[in-house]
């Protein structure tokens, strides 16, 4: 195959993911109303943080040894920018597995691995572009103690934005492991609701993963969730230096594969075995 046969074969879909991006970019309100929820929640979890470094007994060699205070407030708004990314599922995909029309899907000349996962992706920038980027904007107009500080170099910011980009690629590799597993449609809910949850813990959105505890560590940054938030965070305060940082950023594209892997396995394994009723 040519490359230009190549560029052809992927067009279709380039387009849908421009066209899911800009109906999803129509919802102002809802991007407002949830970066406000983002906000509220980021001061939420700086305040208590602070509390805990302050009147610590022991904060140099206890838990807080891995960041100082202005480290994890960064973090924090950095984990705040991006958490959305993590847990935002396509509805309408949801709904056709649940009602069979999912059917209708394969009847498309298109590959549906390829086809749900520019959906995915669109669908995961939407909230990064609006919701984060009012998340981010908050961040830096916040005075004193409380706002997010600047990257600690140059170089750390350009390795943050490129491991957020392959964030946004593992984020969407992983969504795509959920709909195959949700595609068993008599397991209900229940199970695609937990891996979404495991993946957004272990991410280090609700806790910093270098405050775990110190035996874990390595485990943490090995575990394919630390690719969604941790990496970059860890690169934007400084934890990570740039020196160190394709590694990590290695690691990440090592979890893409994987994850693709599985998630195309998983699908056809599904899709082989699916049984549509209806008339």
């Amino acid at each position: 195959m040519s490359f230009h046969q190549l560029l052809v074969n992927q067009r279709p879909y380039g387009a849908l993911f421009r066209i899911r991006l800009t109906e999803g970019l129509q919802y102002r309100v809802a991007a407002w109303a949830g970066a406000s929820t983002s906000i509220f929640w980021a001061l939420i979890e700086i305040t208590v943080l602070t509390v805990f470094y302050t009147y610590a007994a022991n904060p140099a060699g206890g838990f807080m040894a891995g960041l100082t205070l202005p480290q994890v407030v960064s973090y924090v708004w950095i984990g705040q920018t991006l958490f959305m990314m993590q847990l935002s599922l396509d509805p309408e995909l949801l709904t056709k597995i649940d009602d069979g029309n999912v059917a209708i899907e394969m009847c498309r000349p298109l590959d549906l691995y390829n086809f749900w996962w520019a959906r995915t992706v669109a669908n995961l920038l939407i909230p990064l572009v609006w919701r984060g980027s009012f998340v981010l904007l908050a961040g830096i107009l916040i005075p004193g103690a409380y706002g997010l500080g600047a990257p600690a170099s140059w170089a750390g910011l350009f390795l943050t934005l490129m491991s957020a980009v392959s964030a946004l690629i593992l984020s969407s590799t992983w969504c795509m492991v959920v709909y195959a597993v949700r595609m068993r449609v008599e397991w209900g809910n229940g199970p695609m609701h937990l891996l979404m949850l495991v993946a957004s813990i272990f991410s280090g959105s609700y806790l910093p993963l270098q405050l775990w505890p110190d035996a874990l560590q390595t485990f943490l940054l090995l575990q394919p969730f630390a690719g969604y938030l941790d990496i970059p965070a860890r690169l934007y305060v400084g934890s990570l230096l740039p020196e160190h940082a394709w590694g990590p950023i290695l690691l990440q594209w090592v979890w893409i594969c994987i994850f693709v892997t599985v998630g195309r396995w998983l699908l056809k394994r599904r899709l082989r075995t699916m049984i549509v009723q209806g008339g």
